[in-house]
């Protein structure tokens, strides 16, 4: 796809979006069943099953999917597929690109086992690695871009509020 179909696509809901800015607004859903015989959980992800478990490093088999690695990648689908969508928009050739993520845990926070540690990432770091001819000031415009328009990445970097709540069957 070139810069210029990107744009002929994205038109039309740009338009639309603007006119009535509450069209724009989605609410993306996500839902578990906890398993009955493990500590896990099944995630629809639309495509297949994702069956989340325990890390290893809290007692888990490291069969199931870990949460905290599919929060990075998470991470890095949303911050690659921003990339990309940049990079076209702004006609800068990207011969081979990679993103990754790494992210710190204490896991004595989510054992229990330390109060001052933290439950969660103590840090992330999402890193791009292109292969262009593009010059220095592109690029600093593509990252500078793809930070701002990246939904995963501005929704860690916000912390929105979350409500939580619990209710009987």
């Amino acid at each position: 796809m070139d810069a210029a179909a990107l744009r002929a696509m994205q038109a039309p809901l740009k338009e639309r979006y603007k006119g009535d800015p509450k069209t724009a607004f989605i609410t993306l859903k996500a839902k578990g069943t906890l398993d009955d015989a493990h500590i896990a959980c099944k995630v629809e992800t639309g495509r297949a099953l994702a069956v989340a478990g325990l890390h290893p490093a809290t007692g888990g088999s490291g069969l199931e999917l870990c949460s905290g690695d599919m929060l990075l990648e998470a991470l890095v689908a949303c911050a690659g597929v921003t990339l990309k969508a940049v990079a076209t928009a702004l006609e800068i050739a990207l011969k081979s690109a990679t993103v990754a993520a790494e992210g710190d845990l204490d896991f004595r926070g989510t054992l229990g086992v330390a109060k001052e540690a933290p439950v969660g990432f103590a840090a992330i770091r999402l890193r791009f690695e292109v292969d262009t001819d593009a010059p220095q000031d592109k690029l600093e415009q593509l990252l500078k871009l793809t930070e701002r328009y990246c939904v995963v990445y501005q929704t860690l970097r916000s912390g929105p509020p979350i409500e939580v709540k619990l209710a009987r069957a």
